[in-house]
Parts: structure tokens; C-alpha cells; sequence
């Protein structure tokens, strides 16, 4: 009877690994457009690259993304708009280019909340799933995530909050932006790749960034100080055409949900956090130690306190509870170990 009921077991098993690559080879192929606004080479890039490679494996080849980087489909602003309108099938969304649009991830965006990319990535993808119906509800919510804490880097020592009051500042998002105004600073606009030119002109006297994307335009040539703490982060969504996902096939199905999980948010995170980290290191290497003190840096919280009363201004007004959202925030980041 042993030896009937194994043969039996390995014949089933057989038998469901035949319907099931059956099935699969019957999955019609769809072909899917992946639209990043970043360049070719950016970390963010090469992650879902990697991202895709793992979807069409997965499939068999049913699935087959392509990576369309640096803009090609449309512009970095427009990217939530092509998910939804189909325009594209998945796309790289930063909430903080439409302010006002999405408040709720907005949270993210506070000052001095995160520690690391790594861990932020996670709380945050954990965190906001339960709000995507809310504020995202006409596109299929893959994924979220953040880059490692950038800071603020200047030709003039900036320690305490006052130090920022006169200065011309290019910020990193909209966040920081009334952050400087708040501080009595003066937002300048421009790209990352302007940045250099602001400051050897004197357009600007001080940026906020990660340390990679710094140095990788060569703006740590022009800069004197870092402060050496992390100051915020911009989120990321990864987003897809609902229309496109319910054309799949249920196997298919599957194969995109397991890549859309707070595991993946991670992945996609990881290099771009390893690249802005690891060249903050380098610049704290160059520039030496500045790092506030504890008393420096609760001068700084306090002064950051009315961009939360802000948020929760503009979460309220879409009728959001917001002390339920940030406290719903802040236990995330303590199951992640993500606070600063």
C-alpha cells in the first residue's frame, strides 16, 4: 500500500505539472511598455530592468516588458496620467511632482522621519497599501519605495535652521521647497544636472540631493559643506494600466502580484539606496564630520513642525483622518527599524 499511495502521489504531481505548463503555453503573450523617466544608467533603471527580466522568467515569456528610460514615453510630471489613460503599461511615478494630488504618501516627504532607503522603502510600501484605494484608485498599485536620505550640501556651513534664512536654495521636492520658505530661504528651480552651473554661477548657494546623484554630475567640485544627517526622502511609485492587468490571464495575474509585493519594493530600492548612501559617505569622507548636535537637531524638528500641520491640512480637506495615517506611518517604520 506504501509503494501504491508514492506512485500515486508522483503520478499526480505529474499530472499537475503537465496542466500547469499546459496552461501557461496556452497564455497568449502580452507585450508590456515600461516608462521611466530617469536616464538609462540610473540605479532605478537597472533595478527594473532586473524587475522585468524576473516578470517575463516567471511567465514562461508570456509576459514580455520593455524598459523605455529617460523620458521616451512622456514627461517625468505625466507619468501617473500615462498609467491611467494606458499611455504606457507600467510607470515610475514621484506623488510629490503634483502637490496637492496624492496627500496621503505625501507623509513620506516629511523631514527627518527616515534613516535609510533600505528600510524606509519597506514601511512605506507596507504603510501606504492600505491607502492606495484612497488616493490611486484609478491605476493598479504595483509597489512603493524611497531613495536614501539626501541632505543639505552648500557653499556656506549650514548647522542650525537659521542658517538657512537669505540663502538661495534649489530643494529636492516640493516638501523641502516650503521647508526653505519656512526658513526664511529663497527656492531656486532647477534639475539635478543644472545644480553645478546654479552654484558656480551663484544662482545658488545651496541644494538639497543624495549623495550620488551629486557626485555623479560633479557637484561636490563646487560645494564646502554637507549636513550630515538625514534630512528627507522623495517617494516612488511603480504603477500599472488597470485595463492592461485585467487582460491577463489568471497565471499571469499571479506573476505580477508576486512582483508587487513590500519583498520587491525592496529589491527596486536597494541600489539607488546603495548608490545616494554610499556616496554620502564618500563626500563625509572629503568635506569632514558635520553632524549637528542633539540639540542642533531638535532645533531642526521643531522648525519642520509646520510642514506636518500642512500635511495634515491637506489630508483633511480630501477627508482623511490624518492622526490615524501618521500614527498608522510611524508603526510601520518601527516594524521596519526605518526611523531616524
Amino acid at each position: 500500500m506504501i509503494k501504491i499511495s508514492a506512485c500515486l502521489k508522483s503520478a499526480l504531481f505529474v499530472v499537475a505539472a503537465i496542466l500547469s505548463f499546459a496552461a501557461a503555453a496556452q497564455d497568449k503573450q502580452i507585450d508590456l511598455r515600461l516608462s521611466i523617466w530617469v536616464p538609462a544608467k540610473h540605479p532605478v533603471t537597472i533595478s527594473i530592468q532586473q524587475w522585468a527580466d524576473d516578470i517575463k522568467k516567471a511567465s514562461n515569456g508570456t509576459i514580455a516588458p520593455t524598459v523605455f528610460a529617460s523620458e521616451q514615453l512622456g514627461k517625468a510630471f505625466d507619468h501617473y496620467d500615462m498609467a491611467r489613460d494606458g499611455i504606457a503599461d507600467f510607470t515610475l511615478v514621484n506623488p510629490g511632482y503634483t502637490p496637492g494630488r496624492f496627500p496621503i504618501i505625501g507623509a513620506g516627504e516629511l523631514p527627518f522621519l527616515f534613516a535609510s532607503g533600505k528600510s524606509g522603502s519597506e514601511a512605506l510600501d507596507a504603510w501606504y497599501r492600505q491607502y492606495v484605494a484612497t488616493e490611486m484608485k484609478d491605476v493598479h498599485f504595483c509597489l512603493a519605495f524611497m531613495h536614501d536620505p539626501g541632505t543639505f550640501y552648500s557653499k556656506k556651513k549650514i548647522m542650525v535652521p537659521g542658517d538657512v534664512r537669505g540663502l538661495k536654495v534649489r530643494p529636492g521636492n516640493g516638501t523641502i521647497a516650503r521647508f526653505v520658505t519656512l526658513l526664511g530661504g529663497n527656492n531656486v528651480q532647477g534639475s539635478a544636472p543644472e545644480a553645478r552651473d546654479m552654484l558656480e554661477r551663484g544662482v545658488a548657494d545651496a541644494l538639497t540631493l543624495g549623495g550620488g546623484t551629486l557626485m555623479m554630475f560633479g557637484i561636490d567640485k563646487v560645494i564646502k559643506y554637507q549636513l550630515d544627517v538625514p534630512l528627507y526622502a522623495s517617494n516612488f511609485v511603480w504603477i500599472m494600466n488597470k485595463a492592461k492587468y485585467e487582460s491577463m490571464s489568471a497565471a499571469q495575474k499571479k506573476v505580477i502580484d508576486d512582483h508587487c509585493t513590500t519583498e520587491w519594493a525592496l529589491k527596486v530600492a536597494t541600489p539607488f539606496a546603495d548608490f545616494e548612501g554610499g556616496g554620502h559617505n564618500k563626500l563625509r569622507a572629503s568635506l569632514g564630520s558635520q553632524k549637528p548636535t542633539p540639540d542642533q537637531i531638535a532645533a531642526w524638528r521643531k522648525a519642520a513642525e509646520p510642514l506636518q500641520v500642512q500635511w495634515a491640512d491637506s489630508v483633511r480637506k480630501q477627508g482623511g483622518n490624518p492622526d490615524a495615517i501618521f500614527s498608522s506611518l510611524k508603526q510601520s517604520m518601527v516594524k521596519y527599524k526605518a526611523a531616524f
